[in-house]
């Protein structure tokens, strides 16, 4: 199945806005429109030339927010990729991802996130013949976590998740910078906080392509909320991120998979030239 992205542009001009404290009638001023024609865009009626125009004045990358107003940027297709599995399920009126990783040599697997449903996960690592270890969280919002009693009851696995996130019974937390060992895989850990105190990006090497996923610090063209920060979710995802290779396969909590090339080129929080 084929993920649309997760947010259109009328998305991204709104988390841009309330991000920078700023007013539909302070970025029209600043960008020299009309107060309705930045309404009109926040209502998702797509105007190139007022995009453009708004776009610097939100940080916004001009050309990538248009290619998204155009509906002209998808990220490549990741394909079959031995070790790694997404699980795409519906919470209320969107879909959540979850996603598996294994050392297809040792059998070994960490699951990452649970979505609202971990059936066909569970069912899975069955399949697979697979020892679920881990359960790594990127963070406690509720449609990430809402079938963890259930998947950790299935799978006997440990839980881990950042020390600044809310306490949940049954989960260590720990600080950014461990690692752990999956079979021959290395996950390390990096602090992507922003859309939550303690948002976390896990990076898997040993398979033939490095993996990070990254819950709700960016999607394939945006990015999530600040919601405790948008200073701090531009900078750490700029930071922690966008430092890896560009290979590296980027596993969003919403939306398509992607990576970080095509994000350096695509995305309009982050894209240059």
């Amino acid at each position: 199945m084929r993920i649309p992205l997760e947010d259109n542009f009328e998305d991204i001009i709104g988390k841009a806005e309330r991000g920078l404290g700023l007013s539909d009638s302070a970025v029209a001023s600043r960008a020299g429109l009309a107060v309705e024609a930045v309404q009109r865009l926040r209502a998702g009626h797509f105007n190139e030339h007022a995009a453009r125009l708004a776009a610097p004045v939100l940080g916004l990358n001009a050309r990538a927010l248009v290619e998204i107003g155009r509906k002209l940027y998808a990220p490549a297709e990741i394909g079959e990729f031995e070790g790694l599995a997404q699980f795409n399920t519906p919470f209320d009126d969107m879909r959540v991802n979850a996603y598996l990783i294994w050392d297809p040599a040792g059998k070994e697997a960490a699951a990452f996130d649970t979505g609202a449903d971990c059936s066909e996960m569970i069912a899975t690592v069955g399949k697979l013949g697979l020892r679920a270890r881990y359960i790594f969280l990127t963070h406690t919002h509720g449609d990430h976590v809402f079938d963890l009693d259930r998947l950790r009851e299935a799978t006997g696995a440990e839980v881990f998740v950042s020390s600044r996130e809310p306490p949940m019974e049954g989960a260590e937390g720990i600080e950014a910078g461990r690692e752990f060992a999956v079979g021959g895989l290395r996950v390390g850990t990096r602090l992507t906080w922003g859309h939550s105190r303690g948002g976390m990006t896990w990076v898997v090497t040993g398979l033939r392509r490095p993996v990070a996923v990254v819950g709700d610090a960016l999607f394939a063209g945006s990015m999530g909320g600040g919601m405790a920060s948008y200073e701090a979710a531009l900078r750490t995802n700029r930071e922690e991120i966008f430092s890896l290779p560009e290979e590296t396969i980027l596993c969003p909590g919403h939306g398509p998979m992607t990576s970080v090339g095509e994000e350096k080129g695509h995305n309009p929080f982050f894209a240059n030239g």
